[in-house]
């Protein structure tokens, strides 16, 4: 086994082998523009730049004429909402989304919001979840678009996207789907779960990073995005620029690869991670799972530790990579949007930690794991006067603090 020990997959993966094996020829051998029609370069990177798009559409459940390529699952989600917005401002202003999704959606609507259109965020249960009865109520006769990601990537919980779905269809209304921690990892049909655009990321899938994708419905509907990017109407007209052909074939290899190993490769992540959540609690008490017990993505575990601040936790097991709940970016010591829509108190959310586990864990990794976390807690916690007190049952939400 080798330190430091990378526990956060959440937020990158590392590229596979075979996936740079497939790419490398694209740098030099095969160094052409996929626009260039006229010569041999260009007509053999053109062809595998369409037999990635095979790659990521079937992965999903669709065409490869429904494939838009983009730097990232950002630029994505951009496309999707700000150019449905653009396309439809005639159709009416509102769209609905929810409290919890990524900044690369929260950031567009309210930027939409800015500009006169209407945002509603929908709340989330305690698990974190929206519910397609939440999206009927909220529905407009204006309602444009309706975006709902699939697994959250803090708190791993997977929302009922058949059933949002089913709604959108009922009122005709456009459903987009931020699938960036899903995508061919997990059974994903867009024709069964009624999708109209969805968002992918390269990196995230044991691909390169700088590459993502935009599925877009092109019949029952046909949807349109007014592109963000303008500058020869490459990718039917919503992504303009020369194309990253080594990117395109790692990020459709990646998606192969995905879902050629699902079979095997979802149960083992998937008992993976339940060995570190049952050797976790096992041995500590006052510690909490943040997210749908049940329905969450297998290789994700976001757990508080209570009377422990997360960011002291990780230093005391640094060889260790994972995320902490109490900084949602590294600029901030706010806690968590996610955990604080969950309902979560300051000290629960300052406590948690989230950890991610993937296609290259091992036992041997998960067993180390558990060994320092459980001893890092157990340290800090013998130095915290609040532990102390309230495993001598003094209830802390009672206790009146001295002010200085």
């Amino acid at each position: 086994m080798k330190l430091p020990i990378y526990m956060d997959y959440n937020a990158t993966t590392p590229v596979d082998p075979r996936v740079l094996d497939a790419m490398l020829p694209y740098f030099q051998d095969k160094f052409g523009n996929s626009a260039s029609r006229n010569h041999e370069f260009g007509w053999v990177a053109e062809e595998a730049v369409e037999k990635a798009r095979d790659q990521v559409g079937s992965a999903i459940g669709a065409s490869g004429k429904e494939i838009i390529w983009t730097s990232g699952a950002t630029e994505s989600n951009n496309i999707a909402i700000k150019g449905v917005a653009g396309m439809y401002r005639d159709k009416g202003n509102h769209i609905i989304t929810q409290v919890i999704e990524h900044k690369a959606v929260i950031d567009p609507c309210k930027y939409l919001e800015q500009n006169g259109y209407d945002v509603t965020f929908l709340p989330v249960d305690k698990h974190g979840m929206v519910h397609p009865e939440q999206v009927r109520e909220a529905m407009t006769d204006k309602t444009i678009l309706v975006s709902i990601m699939h697994g959250n990537n803090e708190i791993g919980t997977i929302n009922p996207i058949k059933g949002i779905g089913a709604v959108c269809k009922e009122r005709d209304v456009i459903f987009h789907v931020d699938a960036c921690q899903t995508f061919a990892k997990q059974p994903i049909d867009v024709e069964d779960m009624g999708i109209d655009l969805l968002s992918a990321s390269g990196h995230k899938i044991y691909g390169p990073k700088g590459m993502g994708a935009l599925y877009v419905r092109r019949k029952r509907p046909r949807v349109r995005c007014e592109p963000i990017v303008h500058g020869g109407g490459h990718e039917r007209g919503m992504r303009s620029g020369t194309l990253n052909v080594p990117g395109i074939v790692g990020m459709g290899r990646a998606a192969e690869l995905c879902v050629e190993m699902r079979v095997e490769e979802l149960p083992r992540i998937t008992a993976l991670r339940n060995r570190l959540k049952d050797g976790l609690f096992a041995r500590l008490p006052e510690i909490f799972l943040n997210g749908h017990p049940t329905e969450r993505i297998p290789n994700n575990l976001n757990i508080s530790f209570l009377y422990v601040e997360g960011e002291s936790l990780m230093m005391g097991f640094s060889d260790i990579a994972v995320s902490s709940g109490s900084a949602c970016t590294s600029a901030s010591l706010e806690p968590s949007y996610v955990l604080k829509a969950l309902g979560l108190g300051d000290d629960l959310a300052h406590s948690s930690i989230r950890f991610s586990i993937g296609r290259f864990t091992t036992e041997q990794e998960i067993d180390y794991t558990i060994e320092r976390v459980c001893v890092a807690v157990e340290k800090l916690r013998e130095m915290s006067p609040l532990f102390e007190m309230a495993q001598e049952g003094i209830d802390l939400s009672k206790v009146q603090w001295a002010a200085h």
